[in-house]
């Protein structure tokens, strides 16, 4: 029998079985199939099976919606297709006149990761075949109607495991009265578990989640699911069982947070109740369906010790860095996206005196920091009627009013960058935040257009004489090609000369090779400057070692 589901925009779902025939859809009282929608003709299409034609034909100027395109015509209807009749759905759940062939799917490689890792093959995973995909949304539907979810508003609460008792118990009814033809080695509980957490929590994003190795999860629509590991992107053998699958997932994750996502609102930042940070957009901006991004709050704080057996920098650059933080240097740590930036900030905080009262400002909340006196303020998106929003600049502003020894702002990204200048340099030394910019030069241009964004119309000079005075030291990160996260230079903003903010490079990471396997070679050097402040901390008898500074053998014989 030829089985399919007929979806409404309401949510109501009704399966029709199917013998060898002929039949007509659409929503006049003569047609086989109704269908609901004041969108859906009369005669909206036609159905044919036979053993040598299964297709489907839209009557007269009635269209079929498929993949984005308007077609008049779709032959061999594969199982886990989905068409779109006007304002129904139908998606075809098992097809015994026409196989599906299993997708190819090629592993994600070139210059953006070289490093050899094991990349899983969907080719020969059953999980990747639209055949069981068709079994997962069968066993879906009739969860939905068995315990009729379509009506539940429950349904969107994450911590309801009542209602995942309630499931689980509906799929066992279920799987044993019906009969679900299951890949080898694909158990029936294994089949539960994966529609269940599909149907009422967060489907594949859920093993992800629990993935110690996964840093970030990447979500193309319902059949492309990426993550990153140990910095390379790969592409995963899982896949929702339709776009509304996924659509579900996501309002799932943004709705206790008082957050909405529709077509009338499709974007949204949110993040999940670990800390991770969360961004969905879907159609119209989409086109190719609902897109989800997480990246992962990482489980374990890295310290600088950790960072320096990472290798992300030196045993020299860690006890400079470390002995900035104690002595109230301003430090703005500088780089791309996913270069590391919020963990290396969270490492530094570690070395903030106990005693001190420290305020932290941040879009999603990231930072974990071990001290006892921490305000931890975050940023409010506007509510769905636009009103409402609390941007970092107004709390840096309101921050300066709690009485804080240290600032630290996740990441200045417009006018706030004026505000948290005039910290640095009024009383609040020792303050830390990031900003995206590729090198230490293009930080500093990167501040100057900041603090005009604020809406101050302030010469060039002086705004390049605040940020001289604030700013004492950058240190720039980067994702290297093999995945790994370094920082490539230590440079102290030494004041100006004429219009010019000087910098003095103080360490730098010297790579000499990329291996045949991607690895990237090289070594971290002092380079030979002791910044200006040890000068000072020397007369207030402060013990420095400028040994840090040296440089290293092999960059000497280069020279």
């Amino acid at each position: 029998m030829f089985r399919f589901a007929i979806e409404s925009v309401k949510g109501k779902t009704q399966v029709h079985d199917l013998a060898l025939g002929r039949y007509t859809l659409g929503r006049g009282l003569g047609c086989d199939i109704r269908l609901p929608g004041k969108l859906v003709g009369r005669r909206h299409a036609v159905l044919t099976l036979a053993p040598d034609d299964v297709s489907l034909n839209g009557v007269q100027e009635n269209r079929l919606q498929y993949r984005g395109e308007s077609l008049d015509r779709l032959e061999d209807l594969t199982t886990g297709t989905e068409v779109g009749l006007g304002e129904a759905r139908l998606i075809v759940l098992a097809n015994p006149y026409r196989h599906a062939p299993q997708a190819s799917v090629t592993p994600v490689s070139g210059e953006t990761c070289l490093a050899s890792i094991s990349t899983p093959n969907p080719i020969n995973d059953p999980r990747g075949s639209a055949s069981y995909v068709a079994e997962k949304r069968t066993l879906q539907l009739a969860i939905y109607q068995e315990l009729d979810l379509f009506k539940r508003a429950v349904i969107k609460d994450l911590d309801a495991e009542s209602l995942r008792t309630e499931a689980l118990a509906a799929a066992h009814k279920i799987t044993a009265v019906q009969a679900f033809h299951l890949p080898d080695g694909i158990s029936t509980e294994a089949f539960i578990t994966e529609v269940v957490a599909e149907s009422i929590g967060l489907g594949p994003v859920e093993s992800l989640l629990a993935d110690p190795d996964v840093t970030e999860i990447m979500i193309n629509g319902p059949d492309a699911i990426y993550v990153e590991r140990q910095g390379c992107i790969q592409r995963t053998d899982q896949r929702f069982t339709s776009e509304d699958s996924l659509r579900g997932v996501i309002e799932r994750i943004v709705a206790p947070l008082g957050r909405r996502i529709d077509e009338g609102s499709p974007m949204v930042d949110a993040r999940l109740s670990d800390g991770s940070r969360v961004n969905a957009i879907i159609p119209p901006l989409s086109l190719t369906g609902p897109v989800l991004t997480i990246r992962k709050f990482a489980k374990h704080k890295f310290d600088l010790q950790a960072l320096v057996a990472a290798g992300s920098m030196s045993e020299s650059m860690a006890a400079f860095l470390q002995q900035c933080v104690q002595h109230r240097k301003n430090i703005v740590v500088s780089g791309g996206t996913g270069s590391g930036k919020t963990t290396l900030l969270n490492a530094l905080s570690d070395h903030i005196p106990v005693a001190e009262r420290i305020i932290t400002i941040e879009d999603a909340a990231e930072l974990k920091l071990s001290q006892e006196h921490v305000v931890s303020l975050e940023a409010r998106p506007a509510n769905v009627e636009g009103r409402g929003a609390v941007p970092i600049r107004e709390l840096v502003r309101n921050a300066l009013r709690m009485r804080p020894d240290r600032i630290v702002v996740g990441e200045c990204r417009g006018g706030e960058a004026l505000d948290m200048l005039q910290a640095m340099n009024t009383g609040h030394e020792g303050s830390l935040t990031t900003a995206h910019a590729n090198s230490p030069r293009e930080l500093l241009s990167r501040l100057e257009v900041m603090v005009l964004m604020a809406g101050m119309d302030l010469p060039v000079r002086v705004v390049r004489e605040q940020i001289a005075g604030s700013v004492d030291i950058i240190v720039q990160q980067a994702r290297f090609r093999d995945g790994r996260r370094r920082i490539t230079s230590i440079v102290e903003v030494g004041g100006m000369e004429r219009d010019v903010i000087l910098l003095h490079n103080l360490f730098a990471f010297h790579q000499t090779r990329v291996d045949e396997n991607g690895q990237v070679h090289g070594f971290y050097t002092g380079l030979g400057m002791a910044p200006g402040f040890y000068d000072e901390m020397e007369r207030g008898g402060h013990q420095v070692d400028r040994n840090l500074f040296v440089r290293h053998p092999d960059l000497l014989d280069r020279m």
